[in-house]
């Protein structure tokens, strides 16, 4: 859980910065080529500006909630957020481990272990296909914490 908000607050600092520093310098430049209403620099920079001001906002909001987060909703005995999944993919005969985190971050596979528990055979349709699981393991986030 903590290298997830490592990684989002690594995310908001850099497009804080890319927001506050890098846009004005590039708008401030396009601005100074001549004509706006022609200037695909300028309109490319005030589009990415709206884009990075919308996901600094989406940031700061999920950050927001795992700091509020209340790990009693989690399940105990179920895949949930934080678990670690060890399980075999019975087409390739492979021994796959996943980690679940943030929803934002979360694959189909993810998406389709949630509430699942250790000896299930789940079936999850993914771009490729369909892939069958057996899991093995489950480590939730709250074995974690006792470790």
């Amino acid at each position: 859980m903590k290298a997830v908000r490592a990684r989002l607050e690594e995310e908001l600092k850099a497009l804080e910065r890319e927001l506050t520093v890098d846009l004005p310098r590039e708008i401030k430049t396009a601005v100074a080529m001549g004509d706006l209403r022609e200037n695909a620099e300028y309109h490319a920079a005030l589009e990415r500006q709206r884009y990075v001001g919308a996901r600094i906002g989406q940031l700061r909001t999920r950050l927001s909630e795992l700091g509020t987060m209340n790990l009693d909703r989690v399940p105990r005995d179920r895949v949930g957020l934080g678990s670690t999944i060890v399980m075999i993919d019975l087409a390739a005969d492979a021994e796959i481990t996943y980690e679940l985190v943030i929803p934002e971050l979360a694959s189909p596979i993810g998406r389709g272990l949630q509430g699942r528990k250790q000896g299930d055979t789940v079936t999850i349709d993914v771009p490729a296909g369909r892939k069958r699981y057996e899991i093995l393991e489950v480590v939730t986030i709250h074995d974690k914490s006792e470790e």
